[in-house]
């Protein structure tokens, strides 16, 4: 079971992708594995791939952050 921190970790990056003015990245979910931050779901640019993955990294303090998000 996760820690008190890990999940604060992915209610905060939970919020700030629910925060976002970019609606696809709202609809994305954020998992922990094995001490990583893992995005997941579907977007239509490898822009938005990369900003969903940047605006989690921003609230992820130490943990490390897998993009597994596909682009179609």
């Amino acid at each position: 079971m996760a820690n008190t921190t890990t999940q604060d970790v992915l209610s905060r990056a939970q919020s700030a992708l629910s925060a976002s003015p970019v609606y696809l990245l709202r609809q994305l979910d954020v998992t922990h594995v094995d001490g990583a931050i893992y995005l997941s779901g579907q977007v239509d640019s490898f822009y938005h791939k990369q900003l969903a993955q940047e605006v989690v990294r921003a609230v992820s303090g130490s943990h490390r952050v897998v993009n597994s998000v596909r682009v179609e």
